[in-house]
């Protein structure tokens, strides 16, 4: 067996596995009509797709790979990480199997699997050409990074956001959001934080998030504060927004934060995972390094609106 052979039995086994799982969504709202893909995770009929494939709409039409079609619901999106739960009225399609995007290595095989427009599916594959990419998002006044978005060179058309990227196991890791250039497709990635914002979705409709007002880049500590710190990275504080939580617990700009909630804090995505629904109006430790000493803060986070 040649390597192409080995190769192409990998993308046909993936294809065909994710494949039955994954709908084409139709849309009509203020805007005209829109199109786009889901990936069904739920013998229920729930579907996972981007927030910005179902923005100003509450229901629109699913097809299916089997041919069978159905209305579905918007049951929450959360434009801040572009993830919505739809469910289908009726369906028969089981839901596929997901996987962790955190295990991911670059150079890793993945297939994205799409159905754009109900043409029977769209395969294409490649590798991760990068992880820890970011994404930025907004919703109203909010704005917020999707944190360790997946870079792949898996080609996107035209309708696969909202459909799947796989493993070669066949698990779903990623949710495909945006083509950022030729050669470059983005996703965001399956993992213990988009579990938990696909849970809150499932449960009440939208996430409630714990605003601090910090906007952080990763920061490689220098040898000496590393050992102190127990870490080799942390987060330098570029803004501080006025009036906000950080501010009035004392944070600067040009602070290296190291610790959050008495943990350290190596990326704006460990950041993130502490700012749910449990963290609003409870005291947050904070440990920064500033002018070669560590400060201890106290900050009380708001609710995000």
């Amino acid at each position: 067996m040649t390597e192409l052979d080995a190769y192409s039995q990998i993308v046909t086994r993936v294809a065909r596995t994710v494949g039955p799982h994954v709908a084409a969504l139709a849309v009509r709202s203020r805007r005209g009509e829109g199109a786009g893909s889901a990936v069904v995770v739920g013998d229920d009929g729930l579907m996972l797709t981007n927030a910005h494939v179902v923005a100003g709409v509450t229901r629109g039409r699913a097809a299916f790979a089997d041919g069978s079609e159905s209305d579905f619901a918007v049951v929450g999106a959360d434009p801040l990480s572009d993830l919505a739960v739809v469910r289908a009225d009726t369906t028969t399609v089981a839901g596929v199997t997901l996987g962790d995007a955190d295990a991911l290595q670059v150079g890793q095989l993945v297939v994205a699997v799409g159905n754009p427009l109900g043409l029977s599916g769209t395969v294409t594959a490649g590798v991760v050409s990068a992880l820890g990419r970011s994404l930025p998002a907004r919703s109203g006044t909010a704005s917020r990074l999707i944190e360790d978005v997946i870079q792949t060179d898996a080609a996107l058309n035209p309708g696969n956001s909202g459909g799947a990227l796989a493993d070669s196991a066949g698990r779903v890791v990623g949710i495909n959001t945006a083509v950022a250039g030729v050669g470059v497709g983005l996703a965001v990635p399956i993992n213990a934080t988009t579990r938990r914002i696909i849970a809150a979705l499932r449960q009440d409709g939208r996430v409630r998030r714990a605003y601090l007002g910090l906007v952080t880049a990763p920061f490689p500590l220098p040898e000496a504060l590393a050992a102190r710190a127990k870490a080799a990275r942390g987060l330098r504080v570029v803004e501080v927004v006025a009036g906000s939580p950080a501010q009035q617990a004392g944070v600067r700009t040009g602070d290296v934060l190291l610790d959050a909630g008495r943990a350290p804090v190596r990326d704006a995505q460990g950041l993130q995972k502490l700012l749910f629904t449990e963290a609003i109006g409870q005291p947050l430790p904070l440990t920064v390094f500033r002018n070669g000493a560590m400060v201890d803060v106290v900050a009380l986070p708001t609710e995000l609106v």
